[in-house]
Formats: structure tokens, C-alpha cells, sequence
């Protein structure tokens, strides 16, 4: 890693340290208390051995050094438990506040810009990236101050009595320090392949996971395991080149404070046996000073080797921050006045307010007993990085108006739906009901959305659950009146535990038709002013796809309507044809009038029918 990205990495994690709140300091004065205790008890226990070996005195002498000493005892153990409880606090405030901020980061860019990573690789992001930050601020930051202020003090403390061990533990110090440096340099820089690989290996897997099936029909199974097998040998490798720095940074920390004491304990040896007269201020090494400053050196190392532990977390930190930071920082490259704008501050004035600012935001809502109508004039829509999706196109959709958007694959049909939902952001114009929709509270725009995508989603739980998701509070006769409507309420009442009945992960327990029809219901609990259909028939049988149009037709009664679909046949009773390709509006008007008129419309419609008739000879025959 280069020196610039990493200097700005170790910026950035040390600006998020406010996240720890006051538990950060009370870590770094517990660790503080805990130094001063151990000399105090370093002092006591030099005082009883000189007095009782040299002053041949009674132990009776030191009666109240022995209850000061057991007295410490507990107290010391208190203080470091407090530590450990308040370094384990700021680190989990901490990674809290980062999940959160991921979250809502994820929220903010929506749906259209996660689906640019496998679904491993923001697990990834979001669980493990983020705990590794813990030790950081949980064990580094402090040791770091520790490891400056207690040397420093048993400095302080030992120069005054022989200036000979002072010497030897300052110069011995910066031993530990430089070597550490030196090590992290490359740890760093493994943390960071080693996440890297870490994401790689669970989108890889996840995704193989997920197609099984196709990979089984075609015979990939073994080829696609052999992949994963490489991918994880990968992920071990950089793991164990991890591990190989962090045991080689320990071995080498334990080695020099080992040989830094050894160099102490020979001095005051011979300066015992009488072979050394130098650093006592000619007042003789007595056994107090040596036994005090040999029991203040492990000491005097320690901060320093624990340090040296937990440098480590710091390398991992910087390895785990790079891609943090990024989403966190990541910016939508387009003006911001044409940014959403997202409001979760004002939801209890959802039906009451139209084109009032809220509290003076200009932040503006539509009222829940208008209908809508959007124009879009000179719309372009942009992915996040600024790429240019859509347009520029112009339409209006009236109040109570159907609208279809046909066109082949990749025109932009599934970019116009994402705009409206608020998950991708514009330039030009789009209002609804006469106020731009980048002025608009995105969550009180989202409550007059009905959305009926392609692919349901229904989440673990029940359909209860499932139906009353905008709703926890919606009553059994409501969910039972949106099933009804949805045509799915017959399949629920078959039921043992009816409503309770259990959906579980990717929707076991109901068909693809039926998964459709329970999300059908809860898109009718919105109260919708705006149908947003995605092909909501594109996956469905015939009985389940006739079931699922005539309840959408009954429930469009009177609100607007903007649908996308390859299928031609379904557009009879559509207002109008919004014809995309390349992301421009070739073609509009109704039906009728298209199918006349050649043009893309026309031969979209030639092709899907040949398409049919074709499939239908091979049933007959």
C-alpha cells in the first residue's frame, strides 16, 4: 500500500474515534491507574525484602506495607477489568456507528447500486470489515497512549536512583517501536489483500450457491467447485501471510524485551558482586533499587510489547478501512440539485402538508388525497458514477392514466422505474403534481407508490408479516381483504396455520405465483396514487398470470399507472405505449395506432406473435 492511501486510511479511522463517546478516555485512565499500581506495589514489595534480608528487621516492621500490598491486590484487578469492559465499549459504540452508517449509505444509493457487487461481498463489507475495526479503538489507540505516559513515568522514577538503569531502559526502548514499524509496513498492506480476497471469495461462493441448479444442468458442478477450491487456497495463503507477520512481530517484541531486561538484571548482578561502580550517584546499589528497577522493567516494556500486539489490529484496521471509506465517501457525480431528497424526520405529516416547506428544509410532500401526475421534460437518468442511462426523454402521465413502456433488453425501461422510485438520480425535469421530484421527501413520496416487480421478495417470517410489512399494526380482517383481492386468499385459508403460515429463506413454503400474489396484496395495503409495474407477470403461469392482471385491473380503478412489459398482448387496455430504445422514446401513442405504423413497436409485436404461434404448432404437435 502506498504511503499517501495509508497516511489518509489512518486520518480517516482516527476521525471516527468520536464514535467511542467517553469510553475511549476511561480506558486510556484505567490503563493509567493500573501503571501507578503496579509501581506503588513494586515499591512496596522492594521496601519488605530490603528491610527483612539487608535491615535483618521483623516482619512485624512491615505491617502496613502488607496491607497496603493485599489491599492492591483487588484494586488492581478491578482497574483492569474496568479497562476491559470500557475498551470493549468503545469499540462496540464504535462498530455500531459504522454498521449504521453502512446501512444507511446502502439505503441512500438504493438498490440499483448494490446490485453492482454480489451479495457476499457486502456481508463482507458489512460484517467482518467492520468488526475488525474493534480492536483499533478498543486495544490500539489507548495502548498507544499507554505505551507513551507509563515508560515515561518508570522513567521518571528510576533515573533518580541509579541513572545507569535509566539509560539502559531508554535506549532499549526505541527497539521495540522501530521493528514494529517495520513489520506493520507489510502487514498492512497483507490486511489489505487479505480482505480483498475475503470479499472475492464470499460473491464467488454466494453467487455458485445461488445457481446451483443452472450449474448442475450444465454440468459445471465439478469445474465450479475446482474454482472455489483456487479461490479459497487464495484466501488461505494471504490469511497465513497475515498470521506469519503478526507471530513474527510478537516472537521478535518478546525477544528484544527479554535480552533489554537480561542487560539490566547483568548490571545490577555485578554491580552486586562489586565489578561495577557506576550509575548509583556514589551512594551504592542497594537491594531496593536493584529489586524495585527489575520489577519496574517488564513493566516498563510491557505497554510497549502490548503495543507491538496489538499493532496488528491496526494493520487490519487500515486493510478494512479502504473499502469503508470508499462507499462511506462515495458521491453521486452529478449536481447537487438534482440529489433526492430523503426525510425520515417528518412521516407524521405524510397526508397533511402539499407544497409547504417542513420546518423551512424546503422539503416538500404530496398530499395522500391527490392523485398523480408526473411530466418529465428533457429527462436524463445517471447511474451513480455519472453515466448517462436515460434520455434525454419527455412524457406526462395524467391522473388515473396507464402508461406501458416497451422496448428489447437494456433500452432503459428498468433505469425509468428506478428513477421514479427515487434509487437513481436525473437531471432535466420530472415533477409530480407540478414539484420536482428532487424536492420531494423520498419517504413520503414512496407511501403513494404501489411497486410489483418481476422477481418477489418475501422475507423469512410469515404472510402476515409479509403482507402487513409497511404496516405491523394492519388487522387480520385487512390482510384477509388484500388477499382476497389478490386472489391468493383461498391458498391461505387451505392452510393449517392460515396467516402464520411460515415463508422461509428465498420464499420456501409458496410457488413463484403464489409469492407473486401475497406481494400483489401487499402493494395494495400502500393506498397507492402510482402503480410502478415491473413485469409483474414475467416469471407466472397462465392461471397465476390472469389472476395476478385482474386484480391489478380492478385495483388501478382511477390511479395512474406506469408499467413495464415485454408482453404485447397485455397492452390493449393500456392509455399509452412508451416505445424505449437506447434510452430514448422512438415511439408513442396507443396500441392501436402502433400496431399500424412501422416502426420498432411493430416489429417487436411481429416477433413476439410468430414467437407464440411457433411455441403453440410444438404443444399441438
Amino acid at each position: 500500500m502506498n504511503k499517501p492511501l495509508e497516511k489518509q486510511l489512518i486520518t480517516w479511522l482516527k476521525k471516527q474515534k468520536y464514535a467511542c463517546g467517553f469510553y475511549l478516555k476511561l480506558t486510556v485512565l484505567f490503563g493509567l491507574l493500573t501503571g501507578f499500581s503496579l509501581i506503588i506495589q513494586a515499591y512496596l514489595i522492594s521496601t519488605i525484602l530490603h528491610g527483612i534480608i539487608i535491615n535483618d528487621l521483623p516482619k512485624s516492621a512491615f505491617s502496613n506495607e502488607f496491607i497496603f500490598l493485599f489491599i492492591l491486590i483487588p484494586i488492581r484487578a478491578l482497574l483492569a477489568f474496568a479497562r476491559e469492559r470500557c475498551s470493549f465499549e468503545a469499540g462496540k459504540r464504535l462498530r455500531l456507528q459504522v454498521r449504521a452508517a453502512v446501512l444507511d449509505k446502502m439505503s441512500e444509493l438504493g438498490p440499483a447500486f448494490i446490485k453492482g457487487k454480489p451479495a457476499g461481498s457486502w456481508a463482507s463489507i458489512v460484517l467482518e470489515q467492520v468488526e475488525d475495526l474493534h480492536d483499533f479503538y478498543a486495544r490500539y489507540l489507548p495502548q498507544m497512549l499507554l505505551a507513551g505516559f507509563i515508560p515515561l513515568t518508570i522513567l521518571v522514577v528510576v533515573f533518580p536512583l541509579n541513572w545507569a538503569a535509566g539509560l539502559i531502559l531508554f535506549c532499549t526502548a526505541p527497539l521495540i517501536p522501530i521493528f514494529m514499524i517495520l513489520v506493520g509496513t507489510g502487514a498492512a498492506d497483507a490486511n489489505r489483500k487479505n480482505f480483498k480476497a475475503l470479499a472475492q471469495l464470499s460473491g464467488h461462493f454466494m453467487d455458485r450457491l445461488k445457481g446451483l441448479n443452472t450449474l448442475k444442468l450444465f454440468n459445471r458442478g465439478n469445474a465450479e467447485g475446482k474454482e472455489i477450491e483456487a479461490a479459497s487456497e487464495a484466501f488461505r495463503k494471504k490469511t497465513m501471510a497475515v498470521l506469519r507477520l503478526a507471530f513474527l512481530s510478537s516472537a521478535v517484541l518478546e525477544f528484544f524485551a527479554a535480552v533489554s531486561i537480561a542487560v539490566l538484571a547483568i548490571y545490577f548482578g555485578f554491580s552486586f558482586l562489586g565489578e561495577l561502580d557506576f550509575g548509583d550517584y556514589n551512594g551504592g546499589v542497594s537491594l531496593f533499587v536493584g529489586m524495585f528497577v527489575l520489577m519496574l522493567a517488564p513493566e516498563f516494556y510491557q505497554p510497549l510489547r502490548d503495543m507491538g500486539t496489538h499493532y496488528h489490529a491496526k494493520a487490519q484496521a487500515i486493510g478494512a478501512a479502504e473499502e469503508l471509506k470508499a462507499l462511506l465517501e462515495y458521491q453521486v457525480e452529478i449536481d447537487n440539485s438534482n440529489t433526492l431528497t430523503t426525510d425520515n424526520t417528518h412521516d407524521d405529516v405524510k397526508q397533511s402538508i402539499t407544497t409547504k416547506s417542513l420546518n423551512n428544509t424546503g422539503i416538500k410532500t404530496v398530499e395522500r388525497q391527490q392523485g398523480i401526475t408526473l411530466i418529465a421534460s428533457d429527462l436524463i437518468i445517471k447511474s451513480h458514477s455519472g453515466t448517462i442511462l436515460v434520455g434525454p426523454i419527455s412524457f406526462k402521465l395524467e391522473t388515473g392514466q396507464h402508461i406501458a413502456v416497451v422496448g428489447p433488453s437494456g433500452a432503459g425501461k428498468s433505469s425509468l422505474l428506478n428513477a421514479l422510485l427515487g434509487f437513481l438520480p436525473y437531471q432535466g425535469s420530472l415533477t409530480v403534481n407540478g414539484i420536482e421530484l428532487n424536492q420531494l421527501s423520498i419517504t413520503n413520496w414512496r407511501t403513494h407508490l404501489a411497486w410489483l416487480g418481476q422477481e418477489p421478495q418475501l422475507f423469512h417470517g410469515s404472510i402476515r408479516d409479509n403482507v402487513a410489512l409497511a404496516d405491523p399494526n394492519m388487522s387480520d380482517d385487512k390482510i384477509n381483504t388484500l388477499l382476497a383481492k389478490a386472489k391468493i386468499l383461498d391458498f391461505v385459508e387451505q392452510q393449517p396455520l392460515g396467516l402464520n403460515h411460515p415463508i422461509g429463506e428465498q420464499m420456501a413454503g409458496v410457488s413463484v405465483g403464489q409469492a407473486q400474489r401475497i406481494a400483489l396484496a401487499r402493494a395494495l395495503g400502500q393506498q397507492a396514487s402510482l402503480f410502478l409495474l415491473d413485469e409483474p407477470t414475467a416469471s407466472l403461469d397462465r392461471a397465476s398470470e390472469n389472476a395476478v392482471l385482474a386484480s391489478l385491473t380492478e385495483a388501478m380503478q382511477g390511479v395512474s399507472c406506469l408499467m413495464v412489459t415485454h408482453r404485447i398482448d397485455q397492452l390493449s387496455k393500456m392509455d399509452t405505449i412508451l416505445v424505449l430504445d437506447k434510452g430514448k422514446i422512438v415511439q408513442q401513442g396507443h396500441v392501436d395506432k402502433l400496431t399500424l405504423k412501422d416502426g420498432l413497436f411493430k416489429q417487436m409485436r411481429s416477433e413476439q406473435f410468430n414467437s407464440n404461434g411457433a411455441k403453440t404448432e410444438e404443444q399441438n404437435v
